[in-house]
């Protein structure tokens, strides 16, 4: 077997080929280009990319080269895989500003100072915006027919629960497989990787391809990841984890794989870490809180660096001891002369933006889940004066994983 197939396949990124052998084959014979999509939606990134991201930094440990394709051009469409209504349609420069900033961040995962292995960066926008649409209706448009893009998972499953699919989102599956030809033609690109979802489009590339130019390309899809807990990966009751430190700090990065389930720890080493396969096989007898921090550490080093990491730790375990007072935690301002006016615990909680809810903030203080420098609140009356400040600012928590500093200026 091909040593990056091998790899792709232990670290359980494998889910679909669409000709493993002659891919297998080619990927003895020579490096290749390969691409991955990224459509700009949102200002970043989150942990739900994340595996796509490791697949480009896989390709390039192996000396092949990735393509980012940036969806400047499909964004203003919308893809219909795995959604139940028409996405909210971006302006022009909510894209732009998007696929800019989604750039700046994938460049923190991928090598960019080797040549052979560089990162090409593009957007699909510059081919897509000046179609002509009669031509490509003759030139593209002939090689799809309507009873098979029916049959695709992403509108069979709209049509199937009577949910409206427009025209325009229709449309995505064609110029996704145009996007393919494109690269193909213009870069040489002959692999195109992406989540399960993805597989009818990625089908519908590699088939356009052959009929319009009898180039032979492949398609290799990773499987969508899940959390032990069955929730989907990239979103948590707080919100989505992103790869951006203005959307997320490195400390709430860093704490979300800290909290792992045990169930995901190895699983996790293998997808998000460039340990090596042998040696995660060999700490599955280690303390699983060790395993945590290992795959916190590892996974906050590779998107922040190596001193935002150990930073992160460092904090965490402030947090964690009994007798801190979390000097170095995330902290928040309020104004002295907020004390005047006999603030208390609820809104102290609120101000804090743990929790907006006071009935829910009532209802933590009745459960002993809100602290105060390690303190139990019991009484939601509870005023916060100057006595709860060490030095000008005080810990507070929710629970065991949600702390902050309130720093009074």
């Amino acid at each position: 077997m091909n040593k990056f197939l091998k790899e792709f396949k232990d670290r359980g990124y494998f889910y679909q080929c669409t000709n493993e052998k002659e891919l297998t084959e080619l990927l003895n014979k020579k490096k290749i280009k390969a691409y991955i999509g990224f459509d700009c939606t949102a200002q970043s990134l989150h942990v739900g990319s994340l595996l796509q991201i490791m697949c480009l930094r896989l390709l390039q440990q192996h000396g092949h080269q990735p393509i980012v394709l940036l969806g400047g051009g499909t964004t203003r469409i919308g893809d219909p895989s795995g959604k139940d209504k028409t996405r909210k349609i971006l302006s022009e420069n909510e894209i732009e500003k998007n696929a800019k900033n989604i750039e700046k961040i994938l460049k923190n995962y991928l090598d960019t100072s080797d040549k052979k292995i560089k990162p090409i960066f593009v957007n699909n926008y510059k081919w897509l915006k000046n179609l002509n649409y009669i031509s490509f209706l003759r030139d593209i448009g002939k090689h799809f027919t309507i009873n098979k893009m029916l049959t695709f998972e992403s509108v069979k499953n709209r049509l199937d629960r009577e949910q409206s699919l427009s025209y325009m989102e229709f449309n995505y599956m064609i110029l996704q497989a145009y996007d393919f030809l494109e690269l193909n033609k213009k870069e040489n690109c002959i692999l195109q990787i992406g989540g399960s979802d993805q597989w009818g489009n990625i089908v519908n590339g590699v088939e356009l391809i052959k009929r319009y130019s009898d180039n032979q390309v492949f398609g290799l899809t990773t499987p969508l990841i899940t959390l032990a807990s069955g929730a989907k990966m990239g979103k948590t009751a707080d919100g989505a984890i992103w790869l951006d430190k203005k959307l997320l700090s490195p400390y709430d990065y860093w704490q979300f794989w800290r909290n792992t389930d045990d169930n995901d720890v190895i699983k996790f080493l293998k997808f998000f870490t460039d340990e090596k396969i042998e040696s995660i096989q060999n700490l599955r007898d280690v303390n699983i809180n060790n395993l945590k921090v290992l795959l916190a550490n590892k996974t906050t080093e590779m998107l922040h660096g190596k001193k935002e990491s150990k930073n992160s730790e460092k904090i965490a375990k402030e947090t964690f001891s009994n007798n801190s007072t979390g000097s170095n935690l995330p902290s928040i301002k309020i104004d002295e002369s907020s004390l005047k006016n006999k603030l208390n615990i609820i809104d102290l909680v609120v101000i804090s933006k743990f929790e907006n809810s006071k009935s829910e903030i009532r209802r933590l203080i009745n459960g002993k889940a809100i602290k105060i420098n390690n303190e139990i609140i019991l009484n939601e009356k509870t005023i916060i004066d100057k006595s709860f400040f060490n030095k000008n600012y005080l810990k507070l928590s929710i629970g065991k994983k949600r702390h902050i500093k309130i720093e009074l200026i």
